[in-house]
């Protein structure tokens, strides 16, 4: 009986092991420049404006379909609000409902965002 204990802690043993070897799983998404960019945005403010976070988050997901990987989440709403900073809300609401197809787990957060940039211009436009 012993033996058989012994035998099982060994195999259990060696399976965790061997699974510990297993090869890592390749990374899913394509991440460019967002991190550095959502990075320099809060420690070192207007080192980028919007027209060059528009710029390199349009580039990198042009290089994420050309890789065939995905952009991470949060790239469409960070490519939305520049785009209302521009002013441009047509496209900010295409990239806000790109973030929403992409990931539905965000629709609460970025009905917000489209809310609140249609709210600024209505009040731009009186």
């Amino acid at each position: 009986m012993m033996n058989k204990v012994k035998m099982l802690a060994i195999l259990v043993f060696l399976c965790q092991g061997l699974l510990g070897c297993a090869p890592a799983q390749k990374n899913y998404y394509y991440w460019g420049k967002y991190e550095q960019l959502i990075h320099d945005m809060y420690v070192k403010p207007g080192t980028a404006d919007a027209g060059t976070q528009i710029q390199k988050l349009t580039t990198d997901i042009q290089k994420a379909q050309n890789y065939g990987k995905e952009v991470p989440p949060g790239v469409y709403a960070h490519l939305g609000f520049m785009y209302a900073l521009k002013g441009n809300i047509a496209q900010a609401e295409d990239a806000f409902n790109e973030e929403k197809a992409r990931y539905p787990e965000s629709v609460v957060f970025i009905d917000g965002m489209m809310n609140r940039a249609k709210e600024k211009r209505a009040v731009t436009n009186e």
